[in-house]
């Protein structure tokens, strides 16, 4: 443990802006004198008393309940002492100021708590694994239903379950490597008899399953990245008004009308999906500095996106100078990004000229969104019926990815006719570290720094 995890801490434990409760934690080692010299008495463990908190002229500064969870009983697994109060923001950092003056005679040390630091404690003194604490801030986080429930099973403990068991496979699997390499003359054919093909094989369909699990996970957290792209007038900032169902962007028959990006965030089936709307993309001497440099900044979402809606105009499809444009436009877009073509305006035309994957739409009259929306949905690689899902980040992935590589050279090992054991059991070492990263029983210290910074303060 670095130097300053054992500094007693303190943070407003609630959200930023005025709400009818907010909480100030403290938590460290041997907090009970504290605790004494800023309420003038002791606190039965896990039971709310109210009463006053007073500051330095013996003045009230609020009145409230305080919370005393004595070590290793606590979310950190240290001594914790909050005080849930009124959520005015000058009342808590009067609190949370006052909790800092007793603390000069009462607990030397304290200071205030870095982001994600109460978390990061809870992580170092095994309250929770990795993952768990991961989901913590995803739980914060949730854009959606489906992403908050998902984020709660993580927490817990749903995901690291599944790894641990895979890890506990893997363990099994070494034993009998690692016994081989210690007696050469069993040589394979205790494997063999071991079932150690078996036993690898049933590791690598195991890791396919929670990869995949992960990878809607990971869709459920980080939500799917939709640019609508097209030339001007196609009809983009009205689709993006009909997903949302609300007026988010001005529609008028002037080409050039949306200059800069407009984005918002809409759910489908609990998936995020987080449609921008850009401006038309064209080539013209009429195109100003304010319109050029929104054409630039569609480009930058075009590639970056995860999916580009390439939308065309049905009604003028009949005109070679609009379809030469398209043409162009497609021959811009990047080759590394699914692009699903949506041909727009079917009500005021008689059919669209699209292909078996295509989609045909009215987003003025929103015919077809709901087969828009379904479509997406495969884009992603959404599988419905994810009522059991965890919450996965990318960091997780490629870790998963990694094992099943480590498993592939395993398995390459494993077969070959004079089997290189010590190879064989150096790729399910590998293998093993890889899965241990997922819930930090192998984690750089520099790798915690970063996970945790991206929590709020205050937890």
């Amino acid at each position: 443990m670095l130097p300053h995890h054992a500094d007693p801490i303190a943070a407003i434990a609630t959200a930023p802006g005025r709400g009818g409760v907010g909480i100030v934690r403290v938590s460290g080692k041997g907090l009970a004198p504290f605790v004494r010299a800023l309420l003038g008495r002791d606190l039965k463990p896990r039971e709310a008393t109210y009463g006053p908190w007073r500051g330095v002229d013996g003045q009230p500064i609020d009145h409230g309940l305080s919370l005393w969870f004595p070590a290793p009983h606590s979310y950190t697994g240290e001594d914790v002492l909050e005080l849930q109060g009124h959520g005015g923001p000058v009342v808590l950092q009067l609190l949370l100021a006052r909790c800092l003056e007793v603390a000069h005679t009462a607990l030397p040390g304290l200071r205030l708590a870095r982001a994600g630091e109460f978390t990061e404690r809870a992580f170092l003194n095994d309250k929770l694994d990795l993952a768990q604490a991961e989901a913590v801030a995803d739980l914060i986080d949730a854009s959606t239903e489906a992403a908050a429930r998902s984020a709660a099973r993580s927490l817990d403990g749903a995901f690291s379950r599944r790894v641990h068991t895979l890890q506990e496979a893997l363990t099994n699997l070494r034993m009998l490597v690692e016994a081989t390499l210690d007696f050469p003359e069993e040589d394979i054919d205790f494997l063999q008899k071991a079932d150690a093909q078996g036993q690898l094989d049933r590791l690598r369909e195991a890791l396919a399953v929670l990869r995949a699990e992960a990878r809607q996970g990971a869709l459920l957290r980080d939500g799917l990245q939709v640019v609508i792209a097209g030339q001007p007038n196609a009809g983009k900032s009205s689709l993006l008004n009909a997903l949302a169902g609300a007026e988010l962007a001005i529609v008028t028959p002037i080409a050039g009308t949306t200059r800069d990006v407009v984005q918002q965030t809409i759910q489908i089936e609990g998936v995020p999906v987080h449609v921008t709307d850009t401006a038309g993309l064209r080539d013209s001497p009429e195109v100003d500095e304010v319109e050029r440099i929104g054409i630039e900044r569609a480009w930058q979402r075009i590639r970056g996106a995860d999916a580009v809606l390439f939308l065309h105009d049905l009604t003028r499809w009949g005109e070679p100078r609009y379809r030469y444009a398209d043409a162009n436009i497609a021959r811009g877009l990047p080759a590394g990004v699914p692009v699903l073509h949506v041909w727009n305006k079917l009500d005021q035309a008689g059919g669209a000229p699209q292909g078996p994957d295509d989609i045909a739409l009215s987003a003025k009259r929103g015919t077809g969104l709901d087969a828009l929306r379904q479509r997406l949905l495969r884009l992603a690689g959404w599988q419905p019926g994810g009522d059991g899902l965890f919450m996965a980040r990318e960091r997780h992935l490629q870790a998963l990815a990694r094992v099943e590589g480590h498993l592939e050279q395993a398995d390459a090992r494993l077969r070959e006719a004079a089997a290189q054991l010590d190879l064989l059991a150096e790729e399910l070492r590998l293998a093993q570290q890889a899965l241990g990263e997922i819930t930090g029983e192998f984690t750089a210290d520099d790798l915690l720094g970063v996970i945790f910074s991206r929590f709020c303060i205050g937890k």
